[in-house]
């Protein structure tokens, strides 16, 4: 398994499957720090889908009003829609990132 790794977003990744031979899907696990809500950004041309694992948050998607999320929870978002997520916990928000297709650096724009 890759290391974990400090993403600019503001949250923390370690890369479990993304591999150009598999480009339909790639899973990151995410670790955002108490206290942290990350940059707003857009992924063009990827669906992604956060699966909370641990930890409590507070999700934005597109111009949806934000709401709570907790283990078990998840959250799908569609191509070129803005997004973050803050962690309103007391512990890590733990979540694993699922791209259809697979997340790569050129799709990711900020839009803080």
């Amino acid at each position: 398994m890759a290391d974990e790794y400090y993403f600019e977003e503001g949250c923390f990744i370690t890369e479990r499957h993304n591999r150009p031979d598999d480009p339909g899907v790639s899973v990151a696990r995410a670790r955002v720090p108490v206290g942290v809500t990350t940059r707003w950004h857009v992924l063009t041309g990827i669906t992604e889908r956060y699966l909370i694992e641990s930890g409590e948050g507070e999700v934005w998607v597109g111009e949806a009003p934000p709401w709570r999320v907790r283990a078990g929870d998840t959250v799908v978002i569609a191509p070129g829609q803005r997004q973050r997520i803050a962690n309103v916990g007391s512990a890590d928000l733990v979540f694993l990132a699922v791209c259809t297709p697979r997340f790569v650096p050129e799709a990711y724009r900020d839009v803080g």
